[in-house]
């Protein structure tokens, strides 16, 4: 059993959403906005407002480190499903551009659902 852990851009979460349910992976969790950022420092609504030509924002372009909203996605599959969840978060989300996201699977012990105490891949509500 994995964890998939997908952050994406605020805008693909619905796109991310019905492309999975499509793919047979009908449950996961999304815990709401995210902050965070990558490599890049740039601040999109600072650069933006350079764009235009703002002189406040011109100078406040620099170096300094930005957070940036994204989403984010867990997903606990069984092993044999880790591909299908990795394979339809890139379709959705891989634009090419810095910013697309990332993925990160990690191992998942055991699951237990509370009201029957089923154990294991048996509380996945995965299609088959």
């Amino acid at each position: 059993m994995k964890e998939v852990m997908a952050i994406i851009r605020m805008n693909m979460i619905n796109p991310t959403k019905r492309a999975l349910s499509k793919a047979g992976i009908s449950s996961f969790t999304a815990p709401g906005k995210v902050l965070g950022r990558g490599k890049g420092l740039v601040d999109f609504s600072v650069l933006e407002g350079a764009r235009k030509g703002y002189q406040e924002a011109i100078a406040q372009l620099g170096p300094s480190p930005r957070l940036v909203s994204k989403r984010l996605i867990m997903v606990v599959v069984p092993d044999s499903k880790v591909q299908t969840v990795i394979r339809t978060v890139m379709e959705v989300n891989q634009t090419g551009n810095a910013g697309d996201g990332k993925i990160f699977v990690l191992p998942v012990l055991d699951a237990i659902r509370v009201r029957t105490k089923e154990k294991g891949d048996l509380v996945l509500d995965i299609d088959e």
